[in-house]
């Protein structure tokens, strides 16, 4: 007898969710913009790969297939309402770094801006544009990254479905026995 009831399919996405919800940003046309996302994926180590989807009809869409570059900026618990914010609206419309007051600052690597008040960034290189008119999927490089000397842990951001995140807790380390 099966222990276990059937899940709808629409949310699979919430049983593998792949890594911390992150504020992309890129410039193009002398414009920076800001967008949340929460699909993306380590995908390769050496060197640090990518692999991340934006909606075809986001702001941001065009001006990382365009510039082909972008800075992956990882924000903490403290930056929720922000983080929010910035994923309900559309750069086409406004200035989000005026509007939820974030500051950017200047990459060494790409043009896209690194965004002051995030725990880390990282400059990336679109690598692999193969899967982006099927599946949306950006592969990116990291060529530069960034990091918060301050905080000893940060306390990240995961989006589970539906408007529910869930923040990274308890440090668990296992060790490895030898054979």
């Amino acid at each position: 007898m099966q222990t276990k009831k059937p899940l709808s399919l629409l949310k699979v996405y919430q049983l593998i969710e792949p890594g911390p919800v992150v504020m992309l940003t890129t410039a193009y046309k002398g414009k920076q913009n800001i967008m949340t996302m929460a699909w993306l994926t380590m995908i390769g180590f050496k060197p640090p790969l990518i692999a991340c989807v934006l909606g075809k009809k986001k702001y941001s869409f065009a001006a990382l297939k365009k510039t082909k570059e972008c800075v992956i900026n990882i924000p903490t618990v403290e930056l929720i309402e922000t983080v929010m914010g910035v994923g309900n609206t559309t750069g086409s419309e406004i200035d989000k770094f005026k509007k939820f007051e974030l500051t950017p600052e200047p990459a060494t690597l790409v043009d896209a801006p690194i965004i002051k008040e995030c725990y880390a960034s990282l400059e990336c290189k679109v690598v692999d544009t193969k899967m982006v008119s099927k599946y949306n999927m950006f592969i990116l490089e990291v060529v530069k990254a960034w990091i918060t000397p301050r905080k000893k842990r940060a306390r990240t951001i995961h989006h589970i479905g539906s408007g529910v995140f869930v923040v990274d807790g308890e440090i668990i380390k296992a060790r490895f026995k030898k054979k």
